[in-house]
């Protein structure tokens, strides 16, 4: 079977839901031990590349069920959540699962806990304010996620890490297909502007005063060499793997987090394993909200011949940049103090973290596509993935640099 059914369905849940939900329960039947008797689909802003929503059985169970989509997927075996349970994680367990390529599938008992993601949006939107508790919660998340992280830690040989199902995230995106698919030979609608991708990918950037070193080419290729699975041994810990916050529910009464949809979970690089929750629960709201955004985002634009100039306001809110600092330094800094005690550091740890954080905005979504992004977004979500990939200067850090750098220097007074 193809990768291609459940990929029609994951976008249709958008655009004709009623269809969505026929064409998902006749897959269902078809492929589940047990009868499905009705269908809801959820089509959230979270499930940029998958499908989730409940299910009722024949028997009258009401169940919830998840599915990840990757279209052109090169990495068969999948979810692994009982790996992630054995490793110490908080995390659902599904009471069945399908592995088999294209048709990967989760199924829990019904749950009704929030997302995390659903109760930032809501604290964005001024619906609760319980900013403390939220920023509380993750702290203990991460505090927790350390521990785990340090318990698991070990070197990996490059012939063990190579198969991880976490690749298929980052480098196999770039090198499978997806890359292609996404920009090459494409036009792309700027504000004011109309150009080739192989023509702006080579400009370099100036980002809100801010001059980066290197073009959208360059982070490619850089990419592709540095993210390479199985190139170098590496140290490694079991990890999720996509611990994005649609990923992650709220028990409100033990006010913990949860993890659920272990797709990419396994033993891989910690700093992969940082990357999605660093990137998509902080900078990545134009990404699932862009109508909303572009219509407070002012932009200043100016290409020149040898580079982009812009100038934008689009800032992370407030509990996202505490949900940051909360993560670099509750779990990266104590995490780099630890590989240097055990002889595990790797040199170019900082270069690999952000080019797997240049692989989240750029390939999450075909940023191009005016069906998906109007093109002050398409302009945003470019200049984020310079900014998530390429270095700035020492006197004058981007946000991101200033925090990792903030995140490297404290751990030498640990």
């Amino acid at each position: 079977m193809s990768d291609k059914e459940l990929q029609k369905i994951q976008e249709l849940q958008f655009t004709n839901i009623q269809i969505a939900n026929d064409l998902l329960k006749k897959f269902l039947n078809a492929n589940l031990p047990f009868k499905v008797t009705g269908i809801q689909i959820r089509p959230l802003a979270v499930s940029l590349n998958s499908l989730n929503g409940f299910l009722n059985t024949e028997s009258g169970q009401r169940l919830f069920f998840k599915t990840h989509v990757e279209p052109k997927s090169i990495i068969s075996e999948y979810y692994n959540s009982g790996i992630l349970a054995e490793s110490g994680y908080p995390v659902i367990q599904p009471i069945y699962s399908s592995t088999e390529w294209g048709k990967q599938l989760l199924i829990y008992e019904y749950i009704d806990d929030p997302s995390l993601f659903d109760i930032v949006r809501k604290m964005e939107l001024g619906e609760t304010n319980d900013i403390n508790s939220l920023i509380s919660i993750q702290k203990k998340a991460d505090d927790e996620l350390l521990n785990i992280y340090l318990k698991t830690l070990r070197y990996s040989p490059a012939s063990e890490d190579k198969d991880a199902p976490i690749h298929q995230l980052f480098s196999h995106r770039l090198t499978a297909g997806r890359f292609t698919n996404f920009y090459t030979d494409k036009e792309i609608y700027l504000p004011g502007h109309k150009i080739k991708f192989e023509q702006l990918c080579k400009l370099k950037w100036v980002i809100n005063g801010v001059k980066f070193d290197d073009s959208i080419s360059d982070l490619v290729q850089q990419a592709i060499t540095v993210l390479e699975p199985g190139k170098i041994d590496i140290p490694t810990i079991i990890g999720h793997g996509d611990a994005h916050n649609g990923n992650i529910f709220i028990d409100q009464v033990n006010q913990s987090l949860i993890y659920f949809d272990p797709a990419f979970a396994g033993r891989h690089s910690p700093f992969l394993d940082l990357a999605k929750p660093l990137f998509h629960n902080v900078f990545a709201a134009w990404m699932y909200y862009p109508q909303e955004i572009v219509s407070t985002l002012l932009i200043k634009l100016d290409i020149q011949e040898d580079k982009v100039i812009l100038d934008h306001n689009f800032t992370p809110s407030a509990v996202r940049v505490e949900f940051l600092r909360s993560k670099l330094q509750r779990v990266l800094t104590p995490l780099l103090g630890e590989l240097d005690v055990r002889g595990l550091s790797l040199s170019n740890w900082r270069k690999y973290l952000k080019l797997a954080l240049f692989c989240c905005p750029f390939l999450t979504r075909n940023l191009i596509d005016p069906e998906i992004f109007p093109p002050e977004i398409t302009l945003l979500g470019l200049a984020m993935s310079i900014e998530m990939g390429s270095t700035s200067p020492e006197n004058n850090k981007s946000f991101i640099d200033s925090e990792l750098n903030l995140a490297a220097y404290t751990k030498q007074y640990l």
